[in-house]
Formats: structure tokens, sequence, C-alpha cells
């Protein structure tokens, strides 16, 4: 779970970015543009600005020139934002140059890639700093739109939060239904732990107290307190800090950026929140072509 912040930007999923492509082209260019072949003349080339219309955190700049040279068009790009920056309304992130018609056949797909990286690094970017001056990171979850999970967790980087696991194939997480079905968390615990001891990082969820209590010999590596209220999850920090101070401690369930703010104090190592990637508002970006005079 390596920290990102807005001085040390993850690498940008170019291999994932460009699997989407051919789809997104496909449902929105089908046969063509019609409406830019009869108003534009193939020669015609113009300025056009990348254009930030409220404040906010951009991230995905790098896949504005994928999505052009997918098609293959190679317009000229002078970027005037830095990925990862604080934006306000009315900034320019970039101008573009070239084919009029290449910019609007590659101008909604380019920006509901963009508008929905940015909306996730906006509202990551609000979580980390309500927990800035702790040892507390905001982490993500799975919660993401399918085929989007390594572009939805780059977003959340770039904000400042911290990347949870990928999927089901890079660390142990039991939860609630395989806990339920081997009987007991400390059951599944320790199925997972005789099978898979030191390959990988194994987190274990709690929902109560003696839930916690039964796992504080074992050998997990994190223990992710679940929907608990403030009190009890207080108590639960108390209690596994006393017991097991080596384990790690994550807190889930109805976090919103206020309760984030009031539990920075308790002591947890994560907090995450699923509102990051599954139900983010997109930050409002416009393509605007522009006319003679304009710079």
């Amino acid at each position: 779970m390596p920290a990102t912040t807005a001085n040390s930007l993850p690498a940008f999923p170019s291999e994932a970015f460009d699997r989407l492509l051919p789809w997104a082209f496909s449902e929105d260019e089908g046969h063509g543009d019609i409406t830019s072949i009869a108003t534009i003349e193939e020669s015609a080339v113009g300025r056009a600005h990348l254009l930030c219309k409220q404040s906010g955190v951009i991230a995905g700049l790098p896949l504005v020139e994928r999505v052009f040279r997918h098609r293959g068009f190679h317009p000229s790009i002078e970027l005037r934002c830095a990925e990862g920056a604080d934006v306000e309304s009315g900034d320019v992130l970039m101008t573009l140059h070239g084919s009029m018609q290449a910019m609007l056949v590659c101008e909604r797909i380019l920006l509901n890639f963009l508008q929905r990286l940015s909306g996730i690094a906006t509202v990551a970017r609000e979580y980390a700093r309500a927990l800035e001056g702790g040892n507390t990171r905001i982490l993500d979850t799975r919660k993401t739109m399918p085929g989007y999970r390594a572009l939805d967790k780059y977003a959340v980087a770039v904000g400042g939060g911290t990347n949870h696991r990928m999927g089901l194939y890079d660390m142990v997480l039991i939860k609630d239904n395989h806990a339920e079905a081997c009987g007991s968390v400390r059951a599944a615990v320790d199925k997972v732990l005789a099978r898979y001891a030191g390959t990988y990082t194994v987190e274990a969820e709690v929902r109560t107290l003696d839930e916690l209590r039964s796992l504080l010999d074992s050998s997990v590596d994190i223990i992710l307190l679940d929907n608990m209220d403030d009190e009890t999850l207080r108590e639960a920090v108390d209690i596994a800090r006393a017991g097991a101070p080596r384990i790690k401690l994550e807190a889930s369930g109805n976090m919103d950026l206020a309760r984030a703010k009031r539990i920075r104090e308790f002591g947890l190592d994560f907090i995450s929140v699923g509102a990051l990637t599954h139900s983010v508002k997109a930050l409002d970006i416009s393509l605007d072509i522009l006319g003679e005079g304009r710079k």
C-alpha cells in the first residue's frame, strides 16, 4: 500500500487505459461523426482549450494524447497544468492545435475519462487533507467502475490517497461471508494462515469486540474494524493496541469526510472509503474550440 502525494505521482496505467479505447470509440463514433463531417472541412485546423470549470484536482492528463493517437491524430499539445495540481474554475489545462474534426471526434471520450479521474482525485485530496498531521491514511476499495479499476485507483493515488489491494489475487481479505462459511473469523484466519502464511498480506474483518479479541494472538497483518460506531471503534483500537500492537488497524463502513475528521485521532492506521470511487461526481471540464483572436 504505497502512499502517494501530489509530488510523488504513480505511473499512468497506459495498458489498462488503451484496452478501453476501442470500446469507447466504437460506442461513441460508430461509423463516423456525422455532424462534424457535415459542418467542418476535413482539412480545417484550429485551436482549442481544455478548460476547468470548477475547483478540484486534475488527474488523467496523460490520457489526452493517447486518445488522439489511438485514432491516428497528432495535434500539438501545450500543457498548462501539472498532473495532480489543484485547479480553480477558469484554469486552462492545455491548449490543442490540429484537425478540428479530430478534436470533436475525440472530445467526449477524453472528457469522460478526464472528468471521472479528476473527480476521484478531488475527493481523495479532500480526505487526505482531512487527515494531515496524523498517521492515518485513506484507502480506496474494490468498489470501482468495471474495467476502470487501474484508472480509478490511479486517480486516488494522484489525489494523495493510498491504494488497497488491486483485486482478489494480491492480498487476503477475510470478510464476513468467509467467516460465516468457516464458522468463525478465527477459523477462517487459521485456514488462510495454514495455506498462505508469509506469502500474502493477510487482513481479517471483525464486526464485534469479541471477534477482535479472538484474533489478537494470531498472525494476521491487518484487522478491519467494520461498521462500528465511534464509541466501539475507539474501544476496539484501545484493545488492539494493548493486546497486539504490531497489528495494523483499518476502519470502514459509513465513512464520510466529517467522520474521517472526527476519528482521525483514534490511532487507526487506515480508513477505507468506498465513496472515493463508487459514487464520485465528475469534475466539470470542457473542450472549447477557440474563435479568431482568442488565445
